[in-house]
């Protein structure tokens, strides 16, 4: 099952803030053996949304979406889901329950009453407001939850909110992917050669094992090795260690000289 990350918001394209969501979620992963396959950041524009959401639910992939699902003008996650569905938006029940329970608390911490019928908190449901047959996330911070959709998640922009309920997602529906973690990745440190003379010898360990994904990291200015290029194979832990001994042996006819080795 790929996975993937759609990050939302135009303070993140804009450089106001940055982005750290993309290297929480790959630590995520790695710590259940799991890996990321695609991101894709999208601004506050619902066409773009909408169809970045489409694709999404199209995919059948595990989908995380960050950002936008609050109840201001430029939140639109909510809509534009409910419009790559087509289905209706709708106030859901336990999300009520949990922002009504949410007013409760804050009420208390400020030594006020209790009034649910306010404007102000009677627009505060409208973040429990989702797609029609919406399942919800638990949101451990301050109760206010974010929803899935099949294998698509939406959790708040605030990383304080979404690691732990991305974590929830993970462990509660999807422990069955979880793979013991050991090493996923072997490369080594190569000078004196070029990618394309190189190419063949990675297409052919690609070609012998399938489980295995060949990849060259090229560097013109390293501070160590100078110019050099990282190979190094990785994926299915049952084949990689023969992937890797035959990348070796297939560098040796080259006359590359192999600075360092490294595991991963």
């Amino acid at each position: 099952m790929n996975i993937g990350l759609i990050i939302i918001g135009d303070e993140i394209l804009s450089g106001k803030r940055q982005d750290k969501h993309l290297p929480k979620l790959i630590e995520l992963l790695q710590a259940r053996g799991l890996s990321l396959a695609w991101a894709r950041y999208a601004g506050d524009e619902r066409e773009r949304i909408t169809a970045d959401l489409r694709h999404a639910f199209a995919s059948g992939d595990l989908v995380f979406s960050c950002g936008g699902i609050g109840a201001t003008p430029d939140d639109h996650t909510r809509q534009c889901a409910a419009a790559a569905l087509g289905r209706p938006l709708v106030l859901h029940p336990e999300a009520r329950e949990l922002i009504l329970e949410r007013m409760r608390d804050v009420a208390a911490e400020q030594g006020k009453p209790y009034e649910p019928d306010t404007p102000d908190n009677q627009h505060r449901l409208n973040m429990g407001v989702f797609p029609a047959g919406a399942a919800i996330i638990p949101n451990p911070y301050n109760k206010i939850a974010g929803f899935s959709v099949g294998h698509v998640h939406f959790v708040p922009g605030f990383p304080v909110m979404a690691w732990p309920m991305m974590e929830w997602v993970l462990d509660t529906h999807y422990r069955h992917l979880h793979q013991a973690v050991g090493v996923l990745e072997k490369s080594l440190i190569v000078q004196g050669a070029m990618e394309a003379t190189l190419t063949p010898l990675m297409e052919l360990v690609e070609r012998d094992y399938p489980g295995i994904k060949v990849f060259s990291l090229p560097s013109v200015d390293h501070p160590q090795w100078g110019r050099h290029i990282e190979l190094g194979v990785k994926g299915d832990s049952g084949q990689l260690d023969a992937a890797y001994a035959a990348l070796k042996t297939g560098l040796a006819q080259f006359g590359a000289l192999i600075s360092a080795e490294m595991v991963r």
